[in-house]
């Protein structure tokens, strides 16, 4: 097997700013695995706040055999593996599941739906997200929503109805919304989770500090809409955590260091009885192709990384109808242009 890798800078169509920052673009690393003639494709956005960047991602993959990964793969192994390597570093690992996986589906000529277990007619509509902005550049963003049936909206900076009123000026789409943990009082978002109920809102998205448990189960256990944990959960060990504190969890595969343990995390999430939002990064169609291959399994799904990146290495998967089109392709589907 031989690994190759490049540095890829991911621009976005707009600056893209959340409760705690902004940013333009997102450093990728994409990867190649091949193997008896196949190439498995996987790819790390690493966001600024998850602290990995292209000289941790290059150094990482310095210490990684590949002789290590023995076809059929046993993913379990292959991640242990790789943690014993070094802590940390989940979108690094996350792109080497992710071209094993695509691998995986090509030697065997199936999909990686198909290969773990997803059915496509239950996929859900995928949300397109939209940073915080005036009120003049929001509606602009809008316009790239077209056909989509979900709009993700980002909370958190004081300007939380402004934003929401805006966004009704022109459409009454359904909204998720996403607080980034920049929310603080417990009565006023408590009293928002009402007042975003009446203005169509699904779900709401760690409303406060993730270290902050008391006052994000208070929230949980008063609001009329799903809270739902992102950066209080990582990984497989936090689902059972978010169990009594949130309604439900954000599954992300450069969180949970790949497909493999993305699945696990929903497996469990469905035995603790939690819901399920399958969510991305700063992605290319490739990340975006393996997440949609388990959000089937989800109850809800923000997949909208090419939507809103302008330098896509990657062909556009087939969206129709709100949702990502799974196909019987072998591997994740993707192809490069």
């Amino acid at each position: 097997m031989q690994l190759t890798y490049r540095p890829f800078e991911l621009e976005l169509k707009h600056p893209f700013t959340i409760a705690k920052f902004s940013r333009t673009s997102t450093p990728l690393l994409l990867l190649q695995l091949t193997h008896e003639g196949y190439i498995g494709y996987g790819e790390a956005s690493m966001v600024p706040y998850m602290g990995e960047s292209h000289l941790t991602a290059v150094d990482f993959l310095s210490k990684v055999n590949v002789r290590q990964f023995k076809y059929p793969f046993d993913f379990a192994e292959i991640i242990s593996y790789l943690d014993g390597i070094a802590p940390g570093n989940p979108a690094i690992k996350a792109a080497i599941d992710i071209a094993l996986h695509d691998l995986e589906g090509k030697l065997k000529q199936q999909p990686c739906w198909k290969l773990l277990g997803s059915d496509p007619q239950k996929m859900p509509v995928t949300s397109f997200t939209v940073g915080i902005d005036t009120p003049e550049v929001l509606i602009e963003k809008l316009k790239g929503a077209a056909g989509c049936k979900v709009i993700k909206v980002k909370l958190g900076r004081g300007s939380d109805k402004e934003l929401i009123k805006t966004i009704r000026s022109v459409t009454n789409t359904p909204l998720y919304v996403d607080a980034n943990q920049g929310w603080t009082d417990l009565q006023q978002s408590l009293d928002m989770t009402y007042w975003l109920q009446e203005q169509g809102v699904v779900l709401i998205e760690q409303p406060m500090l993730k270290t902050d448990l008391d006052s994000n189960a208070w929230l949980t256990e008063r609001s009329p809409i799903p809270i739902i944990a992102d950066e209080a959960v990582q990984r497989l060990p936090d689902v059972q955590r978010a169990k009594g504190i949130y309604h439900g969890i954000n599954v992300k595969l450069m969180k949970s260091t790949g497909m493999y343990e993305a699945h696990q995390m929903i497996l469990k999430a469905k035995e603790l009885g939690l819901k399920i939002l399958i969510g991305c990064m700063s992605e290319t169609s490739c990340a975006t192709l393996a997440a949609a291959a388990l959000a089937p399994q989800c109850d809800w799904a923000d997949l909208d990384g090419p939507f809103l990146v302008s330098n896509n290495p990657f062909k556009m998967p087939e969206f129709a109808d709100g949702k990502w089109v799974l196909r019987d392709a072998p591997g994740l589907g993707a192809s490069a242009k």
